[in-house]
């Protein structure tokens, strides 16, 4: 199991962290399917979304979790140190919202359904409430995630996570390293990335 300050390799860094730069993701970023010797599907090389897919194994997992017809639920499981592990359900057309994750790395992984994740790209990303920057001509084209799939993520990783089925309840599983110290919330205002709220780990 690793210890808090190296959870899976990466150095555990307390407290948040600003995030700068281009904040969507490269295309390389890891993703991968399910383990089935039927598809002979690789293990994800990134060690969350490893952890992620042998979790999601787990044919018990999904009965623990309470759904509701209307809004998000979500129920917290066991990690390594130094990590945080939620698992998720999506009822037919929910979402996040633009956000960030604090500075730690993530990954996540679709037990049922599809979630389809939004990026955005911007030269740097706003770091005091109501402040505004503007977004890159060119943004980047919605990744769609079908169940069995996943993707990993870095620090500065800024997303909008949305099952747009209008039917089907979809359940997702999430990791971080570091365990989430805070969460940034965005919105896109005529073209500008506009901060409007952090949260802090306590205040879930």
């Amino acid at each position: 199991m690793p210890t808090p300050a190296t959870a899976f390799g990466h150095p555990v860094v307390p407290g948040p962290r600003t995030s700068s730069g281009t904040s969507a993701e490269p295309a390389s970023a890891d993703t991968a399917t399910t383990p089935d010797p039927t598809t002979r599907a690789e293990r994800p090389t990134d060690p969350l979304l490893g952890y992620a897919v042998e979790t999601a194994a787990d044919p018990t997992l999904l009965d623990r979790l309470p759904l509701d017809a209307t809004r998000r639920t979500w129920i917290r499981l066991s990690a390594p140190a130094g990590c945080d592990a939620w698992l998720i359900g999506w009822p037919p057309d929910t979402r996040t919202g633009w956000h960030d994750h604090g500075g730690s790395r993530g990954a996540f992984h679709v037990l049922r359904g599809e979630l389809v994740e939004s990026t955005v790209r911007v030269n740097t990303l706003p770091t005091r409430i109501r402040e505004r920057v503007p977004m890159a001509p060119h943004q980047p084209p919605p990744l769609r995630l079908t169940t069995g799939r996943g993707r990993s993520f870095g620090p500065s990783h800024v997303h909008d996570v949305h099952n747009d089925s209008p039917t089907t309840h979809a359940v997702s599983l999430h990791l971080y390293s570091p365990a989430l110290p805070l969460m940034r919330r965005y919105a896109i205002t005529d073209g500008d990335f506009l901060l409007q709220t952090i949260e802090h780990a306590e205040d879930w």
